[in-house]
């Protein structure tokens, strides 16, 4: 009897390290999850690559449109680790003139019995574009609270600049959409103020 007693404590001291090591597992992964935006935007910045678009564009300065020239802009939306919410572009594409400003609208759903906040990150392709592909008002500034079983429209303003090089006639513009957790009351309060690192 005394035998199993001391067989019993290693086993039961074995068993509580695999719990700790699953737990703190369950923790580490949910703590990368929040982090993958702020990293991405770390990643980006240092390495030039991915395609990730500039902030918030403001000019002095209108642009003259170039209607002798077309610009065709393909929208693209997906949803990163764990985020269920239904994601996507009202148009799948527009033909713009450089110059010229455009509003496009992009759908979001929180279809979760619970109200949740989502980050939209974008990317462009090619990447050379870049530096032509000016937002001045664009829902991936800002968090995007929504309640339980709640939908919105959220709007995009962008101008594709006259000096976007002559080879360059399509772009791609991506958004994954990420889940930044459970709305708080300040994000209930304060809907359409919540910003973010200018995550444009």
């Amino acid at each position: 009897m005394a035998n199993e007693t001391a067989n019993e404590q290693p086993e039961r001291r074995s068993n509580s390290k695999v719990i700790a090591w699953c737990l703190s597992g369950v923790v580490g992964m949910f703590a990368f999850g929040f982090a993958l935006v702020p990293l991405y935007d770390v990643f980006c910045e240092i390495t030039g690559i991915n395609g990730k678009t500039g902030g918030r564009y403001e000019s002095g300065a209108t642009q003259q449109v170039d209607e002798n020239r077309t610009v065709r802009v393909q929208f693209l939306a997906s949803n990163g680790p764990g985020m269920t919410w239904e994601f996507r572009p009202v148009v799948r594409s527009i033909d713009v003139h450089p110059g010229q400003p455009v509003t496009v609208n992009f759908y979001a759903a929180n279809g979760t019995d619970h109200a949740m906040v989502g980050q939209a990150v974008p990317s462009l392709a090619p990447s050379e574009g870049t530096q032509f592909f000016h937002k001045t008002e664009c829902f991936c500034f800002n968090q995007q609270p929504l309640e339980a079983g709640e939908s919105v429209e959220m709007p995009l303003i962008f101008i594709v600049d006259r000096d976007l090089p002559e080879h360059i006639t399509k772009l791609t513009l991506s958004y994954t959409l990420y889940d930044q957790g459970k709305m708080t009351d300040v994000s209930r309060s304060d809907r359409t103020q919540t910003t973010t690192n200018n995550n444009g």
